[in-house]
């Protein structure tokens, strides 16, 4: 079994980690077979654009012929090559597939020959589905938990940094300045009790 941390979660960066089910949900709808009659079909119009070509070309006059035969011939080649590459593709694909439904033990529902994309895939779409709905909610979790956690530290760093602010009695010079300045009665006060006496 393997299980993976995430960095991220808890967070609003996280990033869903599987597949998302509506992706799952599409491939489980395409069928191989499709895709080999659109291949046919491609070649089928190619090998009648290639007729038709040859046809104009043999009944074009030389000085009409060009560039319309080089132009043709370097697009034909290509589509060529590229229908080759993609029937390559769509073969390597499908045996890829069957690996993968073998390493799963996918059996194929009753009629089918081999598995098909809509077997597997239909399977993994409703465990994505339902996992993202228990992730979503631990996230969520998760994140309630780190903002909890944060306001915590905040208050607990917040009642460390309150001071107690207290007054001071003023001693000293201090105290006669301040005198002087905030209270010249009480010092005039104070000077004619020292006369009299």
């Amino acid at each position: 079994m393997c299980v993976v941390i995430y960095q991220d979660a808890g967070r609003e960066t996280c990033l869903y980690p599987l597949p998302e089910p509506q992706d799952l949900f599409q491939a489980s709808q395409m069928k191989f077979e499709d895709f080999e009659r659109d291949l046919r079909k491609l070649k089928k119009d190619l090998n009648a654009c290639l007729g038709e070509t040859e046809k104009v070309c043999k009944v074009s006059s030389e000085e009409n012929l060009q560039p319309f035969k080089e132009k043709m011939e370097d697009f034909l080649t290509q589509a060529k090559t590229e229908l080759e590459t993609q029937e390559k593709q769509l073969s390597d694909t499908q045996k890829i597939f069957l690996e993968l439904s073998v390493s799963f033990s996918v059996k194929p529902k009753a009629g089918e020959k081999e598995v098909s994309p809509n077997t597997f895939f239909s399977v993994w779409h409703e465990f994505s589905s339902d996992f993202k709905e228990h992730w979503k909610k631990q996230n969520k979790l998760l994140l309630q938990e780190r903002v909890k956690k944060a306001e915590e530290s905040f208050k607990q760093a917040r009642q460390k940094a309150t001071y107690n602010v207290t007054t001071k009695n003023a001693t000293g010079i201090v105290r006669h300045i301040l005198f002087f300045f905030f209270f010249p009665t009480f010092l005039l006060f104070l000077t004619r009790e020292d006369d009299a006496v």
